[in-house]
């Protein structure tokens, strides 16, 4: 559907070391990795702009209609923030996809914020807006409308200057290996996550899906927050010539990987596509959105 991050294993095993599987034979690991090494290879036609073109422009990105799917992702995430539960030091949005729209309300509560992404192409369309680069795609409606529902007072460009400010680095993130950002972040350091459309997106199934939920929770400290929104039952989706598939989840599939990976959920939130969003580039039913903290046992 919307926002697709990435954030897969393009050679290894994915996020299993010899540690990390259990009873596994030498044919299922093989066969995990070439599930993974196929997704990635899919992505190599992955177009960024096609992409936001398809999804963050109007009919679905259209701020006149409130009912639009942005509208709603938006004040799901603003009014999570706005509890003041969510905060602390470093802030990391897992497979960010050429998207910054996911972190425009959390970014006022934290002192730093990690962008990533698997494809260099994503990462260089997130450092041409954060550069401010001729040619960057225009976050600027995002940004007004984020700044109307919050209420602070300041301007949009003010809070636009801040986003800038408070994103230190554009990482690259591999979801299905045990620490998916490698020696860049140390598990257990992180005090929130934001993932929007990336972990059905870059995993070949449901297992892996549910694996690479846990691989990203190790990055949060105890206690620490997940933003997490995602499409339902969604088999595909294009971005240019490239047309990738999904793992296809419902409510209950994300509440059991959540309850899994040891989240307490604190609010659960779906969307239904209404049939005017449905504009040919994906085959999405709905988005759901979950407010989950990580709990002191894992």
């Amino acid at each position: 559907m919307t926002g697709w991050g990435v954030a897969l294993c393009s050679i290894k095993v994915c996020g299993a070391g010899a540690g990390a599987v259990h009873h596994c034979s030498i044919l299922s690991i093989s066969t995990r990795m070439s599930n993974v090494e196929s997704v990635a290879q899919s992505y190599q036609q992955f177009n960024p702009r096609a992409y936001l073109q398809n999804n963050y422009v109007p009919p679905r990105a259209d701020f006149s209609n409130e009912g639009s799917v942005v509208q709603w992702k938006l004040r799901c995430l603003a009014d999570a923030c706005a509890t003041g539960e969510i905060g602390g030091h470093t802030l990391v949005d897992i497979g960010s996809g050429p998207t910054i729209y996911q972190i425009l309300s959390a970014s006022e509560h934290f002192k730093e914020v990690v962008l990533t992404d698997y494809l260099e192409v994503n990462r260089a369309e997130l450092r041409r807006w954060l550069q401010d680069e001729p040619g960057a795609f225009d976050w600027s409606p995002y940004i007004k409308h984020v700044s109307k529902l919050e209420g602070r007072g300041d301007s949009w460009q003010e809070k636009q200057k801040r986003i800038r400010e408070r994103v230190k680095t554009v990482l690259p993130v591999d979801v299905h290996q045990p620490n998916p950002l490698g020696e860049e972040i140390s598990s257990g350091s992180v005090d929130a996550l934001v993932s929007t459309f990336c972990l059905e997106a870059c995993s070949p199934n449901l297992e892996m899906f549910h694996r690479a939920l846990g691989n990203i929770t190790k990055l949060l400290k105890p206690g620490g927050h997940l933003l997490f929104i995602g499409a339902l039952e969604e088999s595909y989706y294009l971005a240019g010539e490239a047309k990738l598939n999904v793992v296809p989840v419902t409510e209950e599939i994300v509440r059991n990987a959540l309850s899994d990976a040891s989240y307490k959920i604190k609010e659960f939130k779906t969307y239904i596509m209404p049939p005017t969003l449905k504009v040919g580039v994906d085959d999405v039913n709905g988005v759901f959105f979950a407010w989950a903290q990580k709990q002191d046992s894992k």
